[in-house]
């Protein structure tokens, strides 16, 4: 199936419920280790380990043929002025508007890797990105 023009140009941007910075990258891997069962960001937590993040995870998203940007609360806020949405989520950016692909229900909702590739592979299938 040929993609539509729009679908050519688009990005998903994948962002993380946590701020960046160092200080944020040692809390959340310190809170992920001791505390796995209220840390309350599924993607890091299925994506990350203690060394960054899973080759399974990075092999997988660098197959998709789609451009894939990840980033965390505070840069989605600066980047893209959205704010006061649950995450974490991913989004569709395409001719210059960004709007949810994914929803933070939904990702808390995979419980493992091989359940977001699967989550990711169905809604990039159903729009034809492919």
């Amino acid at each position: 199936m040929e993609k539509s023009r729009s679908q050519q140009g688009a990005k998903l941007v994948f962002v993380y419920n946590a701020d960046s910075g160092l200080l944020d990258l040692l809390v959340d891997a310190t809170h992920r280790v001791i505390r796995p069962s209220t840390y309350p960001c599924r993607l890091c937590a299925v994506t990350y380990s203690l060394a960054g993040m899973r080759s399974e995870w990075k092999t997988f998203v660098q197959s998709l043929g789609v451009p894939v940007e990840f980033l965390h609360r505070d840069e989605l806020r600066n980047q893209y002025g959205i704010a006061d949405v649950p995450l974490p989520a991913a989004f569709i950016h395409s001719e210059g508007q960004i709007s949810p692909w994914i929803s933070a229900t939904e990702i808390n909702d995979c419980r493992s890797i091989d359940e977001l590739k699967q989550l990711v592979r169905l809604r990039l299938d159903r729009r034809g990105m492919v």
